[in-house]
């Protein structure tokens, strides 16, 4: 608090004045009230103090403009002014530092400034409501939403982009909460539906946020358009609908294949069988090759039909996934084979354990060492069999000397019915590298070759090491 004579000279100050304006007191009594003022101001402000002095009255300065005080050091600060009059023309100035509460508005004002600009500019439609329903604000992103202009909609109740039946039930919905307390989507998120101004509907997702501004009770809601997402959703369900059909078309196919086709095939497999073995003096060389042929081409044929029916069960017929120690189904797959003892077989001694389904793994490792051994075109076979791990995967490889296969055939392999080798020579269904990239990309991994023709091959495969994706499909 400081007293001024009509002059302006400061004839008393208090404790508080010294240390605001860090002048002793002393100091403060022997100054004019416009030292305290910084000089951009003071001019102006001994016009206002002769102004005041010729009419006194109690007033609080600053209404509207900035007011600011200077220290000793210099340094300023912002300032609420009220002056009162006392007798003899002296007047009583008392001034309240608000520099805290100046950066608090400014720190609002530029709080207030970032949200309104994440409002105008935020891809989803934001809406705001009083708690009878009518529109307060409406964002840019709601305009091109619901093709409204904002000065259409605000001061208009919300339930105009709404259809029928929902427009009439929201205004009572709004009075029903306000009375009990009851909410159906407040803080939720919701389907509804909504209505553009050309009377068209779409489906959105609404969340609504309730807050209180002052005295009055309001409403946000944040609404996303979730047309894409539900024809998506719809296609999809169509898809799966495709998809259910084509499987039970496969598996009554795999069923017909299983009894109709190999059936009448036994039929001539034991016919020919009986041929050339009770009948074979009375054929000539020619009968006993075209006797072979046929015995040949028969159990070729039920061998495709087996790969058929083993390329139509993964994934469609399943087994429960397990700990699978990959070092037991080596050897299981090598057992089964029987190498001849001209192609030795090394095999890492610390293969993983995965979670897979067991007849799966079998299958891929059976698969890949039998092209290893039967491809094979040198006196002495050497196949590898090892893997590395990855951070997210296991990767196995099998490795072989065989012919090699050139580039241009990498993708040809892992089609179903495709062999390389004359079917005279080797006797393949061509299933068996698109039944192990069928399981692999079941369970999320990927499945490549790397070759040079004349110095054998490697096919790779990898597999997740946290589980497979397949597994949670299982669970």
């Amino acid at each position: 608090m400081l007293i001024t004579d009509s002059t302006g000279r400061i004839v008393l100050a208090n404790t508080p004045a010294e240390a605001l304006f860090d002048y002793t007191r002393d100091e403060l009594l022997a100054l004019s009230v416009e030292v305290l003022i910084p000089p951009r101001f003071r001019a102006t402000h001994v016009t206002q103090r002769q102004d005041y002095t010729a009419h006194p009255g109690s007033r609080v300065m600053g209404s509207g403009v900035e007011l600011y005080g200077l220290r000793k050091d210099g340094s300023e600060f912002a300032a609420d002014v009220s002056l009162s009059p006392l007798e003899g023309g002296f007047v009583l100035a008392t001034v309240h530092d608000i520099t805290r509460r100046k950066r608090a508005e400014e720190a609002l004002a530029g709080q207030s400034a970032r949200l309104a600009a994440i409002v105008e500019t935020a891809v989803d439609a934001i809406i705001t409501i009083d708690e009878r329903g009518t529109i307060d604000s409406f964002n840019p992103a709601a305009e091109r939403l619901f093709g409204y202009a904002r000065d259409e909609v605000l001061g208009k109740n919300i339930s105009q982009l709404m259809p029928s039946p929902y427009r009439e039930a929201h205004d009572g919905y709004l009075e029903h909460y306000l009375a009990t307390g009851e909410k159906r989507i407040i803080g939720l998120g919701r389907e509804v539906v909504a209505q553009r101004k050309d009377g068209t509907t779409f489906p959105i997702e609404l969340s609504v946020s309730e807050m209180r501004v002052g005295s009055r009770r309001m409403f946000t809601g944040l609404v996303h358009d979730i047309s894409q997402r539900k024809q998506a959703e719809e296609r999809q369900a169509l898809l799966i609908r495709e998809l259910e059909s084509a499987n039970e078309e496969l598996k009554n196919f795999a069923y017909v294949v299983s009894h109709d086709l190999k059936a009448p095939l036994r039929a001539i497999g034991s016919l020919a069988d009986w041929i050339s073995t009770d009948q074979s003096e009375k054929l000539d060389a020619e009968g006993k090759e075209h006797l072979r042929l046929l015995i040949q081409r028969t159990r070729r044929m039920d061998s495709l039909i087996d790969g058929i029916l083993q390329y139509s069960r993964v994934g469609r017929v399943r087994e429960a996934v397990v700990a699978v120690d990959v070092n037991e189904i080596v050897e299981e797959a090598l057992a089964m084979l029987a190498p001849p003892p001209h192609i030795h077989v090394e095999v890492a001694s610390d293969l993983p354990t995965v979670r897979a389904e067991r007849t799966r793994m079998l299958q891929v490792f059976q698969n890949l060492l039998s092209n290893a051994i039967k491809y094979l075109d040198k006196p002495e076979g050497l196949i590898r069999v090892g893997c590395v791990g990855h951070d997210q995967e296991w990767e196995f490889s099998v490795s072989d000397n065989g012919p090699g296969i050139e580039t241009r055939h990498f993708k040809r392999i892992f089609q179903l019915f495709q062999t390389l080798a004359p079917k005279d020579r080797v006797e393949s269904t061509g299933v068996g590298l698109s039944l192990v990239k069928k399981i692999v990309e079941m369970y999320g991994g990927r499945v490549w070759i790397e070759s040079q023709p004349g110095a054998g091959s490697t096919f790779f495969f990898t597999l997740p090491r946290g589980g497979t994706n397949y597994q949670e499909q299982l669970n």
